[in-house]
């Protein structure tokens, strides 16, 4: 066989089961573009940034679990795609970038829009590499996928010179698609070891992180959850792991958690924690955690074993091949005291979601987009106030079904997030959840969205500020409110109808509900503008640096 290299990168992309890529051509990638035109068999949707590009990757990634690819070209092309490479590096999500560079005689050169894609990539990658030759590219393609999808996931970064992608090859046979290695075994003494810890506590806690959706152990946990009767938290990345409404569901743990779920973490004696990596925003202060608990600690990534809380028993495993195993020896458990107390926790410190019934309010909206959207809507959200209110709020019964920036934390996320997974699930109503400060950082991504025709509805929560700064400011700096307020906002029903999509301004409308109703019954993406009061607070709350038993319950002016 004989081909270029840019042919070759198309050919194996297609072997790897990829049919969508996202991104946007330059002079130093249009080889691979070329490549793409002479075969039809990937759909390619064109992006309006390249940042946009590698987050609408993340959410085909978030939603099928598989690797996902995005282009971009050399210079700055690289340099706009790398916040999203980076977001997914922290959130474990398996992308493969592969970027155009300029010719190899150049590199080194400060040639026209060159950049050291290697090097700014190496810290916010799980493997980077940059290709040399046509050759490479036999096995740089495969072992990209392999590495992206092997243990825990991350993001490949491949960057390939003009030269390289216009060179000749010639080969005899394919190399075989790159697919994950297999899962690691836990060590039998650990079972037997976590499985007496269990057994001999008395106030356990399950804490599931992104881990039990990244391994596909939902089922597993749950029935560990329920054959001894473990309360269970949930981290950001882990909702939907457990449906909101399960018996032994505590919900989200930490900085906006519950009241009765901090509360009952401080009383438990064994922390089983799950695919969890004790984020900061989880524990708050890491040495006030859980006090009086042991810690079984289960994860795949050694590097996260002991990184910030040291375990009573530390497990590498893949979380799925640790509960296959422990759930053939771990005995049936009722544990009515401890479940009786957390009862008890729940009814005296309850979370308040006051207005859930009145559509006009943060949570009653967020109640009201569950109801027309479906129990079994996708859900992305950009970052802050909203985001947290939905984690808060929405009746999550599904692992893939939240697409969030954990990590990172990084506004401009929802759109072209909830855009991948639209793509990727076409028949599945998909809701980007958004507030107009983060909105406005990847707006423009709403032409791509219409443009594909995605059965997508946009909320923007629209409080005229960067509501999380503003609430911070608020309640930590002495109400001196400093750019978190907007002079100036724009008419977000008219810039999508300017883009090319349907939309409704709750603003104007009489009946909340009944014009929720009627925009998710309208096809295709349509933006929903909801005014939302700057004054309500995310609650509770943990102060930054406070432990999480100190968290504030009510606003404060």
């Amino acid at each position: 066989m004989k081909m270029t290299g840019a042919d070759l990168v198309i050919r194996l992309l297609e072997r790897q089961g990829i049919r969508t890529i996202a991104g946007i051509p330059g002079g130093a990638n249009l080889p691979l573009y070329d490549a793409l035109a002479r075969r039809p068999v990937i759909r390619h949707v064109l992006s309006r940034h390249e940042q946009g590009a590698g987050f609408i990757a993340q959410g085909l990634a978030r939603t099928t679990g598989r690797p996902a690819v995005c282009f971009a070209t050399s210079g700055p092309g690289a340099t706009n795609i790398l916040t999203a490479i980076a977001d997914a590096k922290l959130d474990s999500i398996p992308v493969v970038c592969i970027t155009g560079q300029v010719a190899s005689p150049l590199i080194g050169t400060d040639a026209f829009q060159e950049v050291d894609v290697f090097g700014m990539s190496l810290p916010v990658t799980k493997h980077n590499v940059l290709v040399q030759s046509t050759e490479e590219l036999l096995h740089v393609i495969p072992e990209a996928f392999r590495i992206a999808a092997s243990g825990r996931p991350g993001p490949v970064w491949i960057d390939i010179p003009k030269d390289v992608q216009q060179a000749t090859i010639e080969f005899e046979e394919w190399p075989e698609p790159g697919i994950a290695d297999a899962p690691i075994e836990p060590d039998n003494d650990a079972i037997t070891e976590a499985i007496a810890m269990i057994e001999a506590a008395e106030r356990p806690i399950l804490y599931l992180g992104g881990g039990i959706i990244h391994s596909e152990s939902r089922e597993l946990a749950r029935e560990l959850a329920e054959r001894s009767h473990l309360p269970a938290v949930s981290t950001l990345m882990a909702l939907g792991a457990l449906p909101t409404d399960h018996p032994q569901s505590l919900g989200m743990l930490g900085m906006h958690a519950a009241p009765y779920t901090n509360l009952a973490l401080e009383e438990c004696d064994l922390l089983i924690a799950l695919g969890a990596r004790f984020d900061d925003r989880a524990t708050g202060k890491v040495a006030e955690f859980c006090p009086g608990a042991s810690v079984i600690h289960v994860d795949i990534d050694t590097s996260e074993l002991g990184k910030i809380r040291q375990p009573t028993l530390s497990v590498r495993s893949d979380v799925g091949r640790f509960l296959e195993q422990l759930l053939k020896t771990i005995p049936a458990r009722q544990r009515a005291d401890w479940n009786t107390r957390i009862a008890t926790l729940k009814a005296e410190h309850p979370m308040e979601m006051p207005g859930a019934d009145d559509p006009s309010t943060h949570y009653g909206l967020i109640q009201a987009i569950a109801r027309h959207a479906g129990r079994d809507a996708i859900v992305a959200t950009d970052v802050g106030q909203h985001q947290m209110w939905t984690a808060q709020s929405f009746p999550f019964c599904r692992p893939r079904q939240w697409l969030t920036s954990g990590g990172l934390g990084t506004m401009g996320f929802g759109l072209p997030a909830a855009l991948g997974a639209a793509l990727s699930e076409p028949e599945c109503p998909v809701v980007c959840i958004s507030g107009d400060g983060s909105f406005l950082m990847n707006n423009q991504e709403m032409v791509t969205a219409a443009e594909a025709g995605a059965n997508l509805k946009i909320i923007i929560m629209n409080n005229q500020s960067l509501g999380l700064v503003h609430q911070q400011q608020t309640l930590f700096f002495g109400k001196r409110l400093i750019a978190s307020k907007f002079e100036r906002g724009p008419d977000f029903a008219m810039m999508a109808r300017a883009m090319g999509m349907d939309a409704v301004d709750l603003a104007n409308e009489p009946d909340i509900d009944a014009a929720l109703a009627d925009a998710f019954a309208r096809p295709g993406p349509v933006l929903i503008n909801a005014p939302t009061c700057v004054e309500q607070q995310v609650l509770p709350m943990v102060p930054p640096g406070g432990a999480n038993r100190e968290m504030i319950r009510t606003r404060r002016a």
